[in-house]
């Protein structure tokens, strides 16, 4: 990839930018065969795109507000992820348990709409059910009250690992992507940019490169490159901060996730069965400025184990946390200090210099809006038109009838090669440790083929070791820095430097540290 950075003179399109939202574009460029390059500060889905609630939804909440276009547009998308990455995303039953007499018809009619608005593209039909019913989908679920639920159906993913398969997939189609490449400036030609001055934090080394366009699509970061293209520039985002808990498969002890929805703060609050644990989330606090790595507050924490203790028998507490962590959203400001209440919608901005950003959307919504920002590159600055494709496009992996229940399902049309990497050396079927699913040769593969370059890399997106048990993830820290270590000819020092990182960003998701 740095070769085709170093040999390629011009580029169509730069990107900033490496989370859903910049890949999605990078995808959508390429398939339409523009030269296509984007460079990623830290490493692919670092920010928030790896700390979603790792829901596909057309969002129940946004019908709730009356954001009608949104829910039409992301049912939309929602089924054609589902059928461009059938090995990533799946269909999962969601349960709303009801307590109060009127919740029955009132949640009932608002997803009996929800069902209509997906048309063709619908999951699965919403039932109502008696009280018997709902313990035996959720034998867990505290019964004292309880007159009934509607169980309806929405989709599930793994965000980490989608964004990791959206890069590959944009390679595939030739476009060039790098993590660990920072933009340092934008470089203008008459008051127009015609490129970026780009810096390789693992050599140091500095790289000008020509585009005709550039796209900056950094998430909650898009301010700062607003900044960079115009000091005068004015604040796109309110960013907010949410939260889940991980905690064991025994608290849920179902395959039906439940929806609570609505909370002490207005905020809907979900606890959904994911790779064998049960992550529960989220929470809505305002952020003044955005980092790379947020972390839960105490009283996000206790807000969290409160509410989801109303609703089940046995109530969690901060033992029983296996990891929390916090992500930020990129909400589009307004007047309004509720930040619950602020639009998920995307918007794109052309600057005077011919800067094209896209802020706020969301996960789900990544392919139409990277199709928008091209739409725009094309009209308004000139490219030549080329149809989009990306509706039937296959996600690198694509594979049918996966199990997601088997070990390594997420790998797609690539499980095969793991297989591959363990016949040659049968070492590596062993887990990284007893209390996390994955094995070594996973690790292996993610520095041959996923451009993993650091421990953290491994154990928070090309594994979810850290989300899933940041104390398992730890103590693994040794094995996988070992391992890396041998196949990136790297020495001690390394091994030691790359340990003391991921153990201080690994502390802070450990619920008793804060």
């Amino acid at each position: 990839m740095i070769q085709q950075l170093k040999t390629q003179k011009e580029w169509d399109i730069c990107i900033i930018g490496g989370g859903a939202t910049g890949l999605g574009i990078a995808i959508d460029a390429a398939s339409r065969g523009f030269k296509t390059i984007l460079f990623e500060k830290y490493d692919f889905a670092k920010g928030t795109s790896s700390r979603s609630t790792k829901l596909v939804h057309g969002g129940v909440r946004y019908l709730q507000q009356g954001n009608i276009k949104l829910v039409f547009e992301t049912l939309k998308e929602r089924g054609l992820l589902l059928q461009n990455a059938p090995h990533l995303v799946k269909n999962q039953s969601f349960l709303i348990p009801n307590y109060n007499f009127w919740e029955h018809s009132f949640y009932g009619i608002g997803l009996k709409i929800y069902d209509w608005m997906a048309g063709g593209l619908s999951m699965g039909s919403t039932k109502f059910l008696s009280k018997t019913e709902t313990l035996k989908l959720l034998p867990t679920l505290n019964s004292e009250g309880l007159n009934g639920g509607i169980i309806y159906h929405d989709g599930q993913f793994d965000d980490a690992r989608l964004a990791i398969h959206l890069a590959m997939t944009a390679a595939d189609y030739g476009a060039t992507l790098v993590n660990y490449f920072s933009v340092d400036m934008l470089l203008k030609a008459d008051e127009k940019i015609c490129g970026v001055l780009v810096s390789d934090s693992l050599t140091n080394s500095q790289h000008e490169v020509k585009a005709k366009i550039v796209i900056n699509a950094t998430g909650v970061f898009v301010d700062s490159i607003l900044k960079m293209d115009d000091e005068n520039a004015k604040p796109t985002l309110a960013p907010s901060q949410g939260i889940h808990l991980m905690l064991d498969k025994k608290f849920l002890a179902s395959e039906t996730a439940i929806l609570i929805p609505k909370t002490d703060d207005g905020r809907i609050l979900f606890a959904v069965p994911w790779h064998n644990k049960t992550i529960v989330g989220t929470t809505d606090t305002p952020t003044e400025k955005p980092t790379l790595e947020p972390i839960a507050f105490q009283e996000e924490i206790d807000f969290i184990l409160k509410h989801i203790g109303r609703y089940l028998t046995t109530k969690p507490t901060h033992k029983d946390i296996k990891s929390v962590f916090a992500g930020l959203r990129p909400l589009l400001k307004n007047s309004n200090k509720i930040t619950a209440s602020l639009k998920r919608d995307h918007q794109i901005k052309i600057s005077k210099s011919n800067l094209i950003t896209i802020a706020g959307g969301k996960w789900t919504s990544y392919r139409k809006m990277a199709e928008d920002v091209m739409k725009i590159a094309c009209s308004k600055i000139g490219l030549p038109y080329q149809k989009c494709v990306t509706k039937k496009l296959h996600i690198h992996g694509y594979k049918n009838d996966v199990n997601f229940e088997k070990a390594l399902y997420y790998y797609g049309s690539d499980e095969h090669k793991i297989h591959s990497l363990i016949e040659n050396n049968k070492e590596l079927n062993q887990l990284i440790h007893p209390s996390l699913p994955y094995i070594k040769a996973e690790i292996i593969w993610a520095v041959q083929n996923e451009m993993c370059i650091t421990v953290e890399d491994a154990l928070s997106r090309r594994t979810r070791a850290l989300q899933l048990d940041a104390k398992a993830a730890m103590e693994a820290t040794p094995t996988v820095a070992n391992l890396m270590a041998i196949e990136m000819n790297k020495d001690e020092n390394w091994i030691k430097e790359q340990i003391n990182i991921f153990i201080s960003v690994a502390k802070n998701y450990l619920p008793h540290s804060n």
